[in-house]
């Protein structure tokens, strides 16, 4: 039986967060969680999900099928109702306010609307999270221009959003959330608002940076571009996992105090 050790929270003086290869971790870990909104029925209900290191999936599943309250959960941006959540080894199911934004350096997130700034450039709209971070500015220009370049908008680092294309923004967005360098991606509907081909190319940005390490979680309902890829599919019905093809849903794994069991670390390629 795998057994999974949790520490409590993030803390700031961690390490640095680069994508990487944990084999037999899971960085996200969900443990009969439920999630019930005031006066409605459950929209998450007694989900167990186990993601490790490197995997990607695509969940999946109808309107109001739990999708995207999910992502939300991962990212402490809601709270569940009932069980455990754990992101890369930190519980964070009562997770305190002021240590919200040290998770958040260790999970990139893409929206179906991108939140970019109009009044700043594609560069600074990249390099926020690592001003807000306290980079150096060499730094700053080093992993931003790295990050435009591996979305393929390098020339259009002084350019305001408003004049990208969608698909355009979109990759400002992904480029904004990997600038940081998370161990974790997750894109809720990244691809609701383009034309097939630019979707596929939007998936296929995601893909890449897995390959290179980085645990991705994609939200979508386009269905026959799912087929295509060839991902893992998580599916969603109301509010029940009634799919997984990822085959490591793991409800034994235990939470507690401690030390993270140890595992073999592996190197890989860095995204910026």
């Amino acid at each position: 039986m795998k057994q999974v050790w949790i520490k409590h929270s993030a803390r700031e003086t961690d390490p640095p967060i680069t994508g990487r290869d944990r084999t037999g971790v899971a960085v996200i870990l969900l443990q009969d969680v439920s999630k019930r909104y005031a006066d409605r029925q459950d929209v998450i209900s007694h989900l167990d999900l186990s993601l490790e290191a490197g995997d990607m999936a695509f969940l999946t599943g109808h309107s109001g099928a739990g999708k995207s309250t999910l992502l939300k959960l991962i990212a402490a941006i809601e709270r569940p109702t009932r069980g455990q959540i754990v992101v890369d080894g930190s519980n964070i199911t009562h997770i305190r306010r002021n240590r919200i934004p040290y998770l958040r350096r260790k999970i990139g997130i893409i929206f179906q609307n991108h939140h970019l700034l109009h009044d700043r450039s594609v560069f600074e709209n990249v390099a926020l999270p690592l001003r807000i971070a306290g980079y150096h500015s060499r730094e700053i220009s080093r992993r931003t221009r790295a990050a435009l370049g591996k979305v393929g908008l390098s020339s259009k680092e002084n350019a305001n959003p408003i004049t990208l294309s969608g698909g355009e923004q979109q990759r400002v967005g992904i480029a904004r959330a990997v600038v940081n360098r998370p161990p974790i991606l997750l894109a809720d509907e990244p691809t609701g608002n383009l034309d097939p081909e630019l979707s596929e190319q939007i998936m296929r940005l995601f893909i890449q940076f897995n390959q290179v390490g980085l645990t991705v979680l994609v939200a979508s309902h386009d269905v026959d571009l799912l087929s295509r890829l060839n991902i893992p599919i998580l599916r969603l019905q109301n509010g029940r996992l009634v799919e997984n093809s990822i085959n490591t849903v793991c409800p034994t794994a235990k939470i507690g105090h401690g030390t993270q069991n140890q595992s073999r670390l592996h190197g890989s390629n860095q995204m910026v």
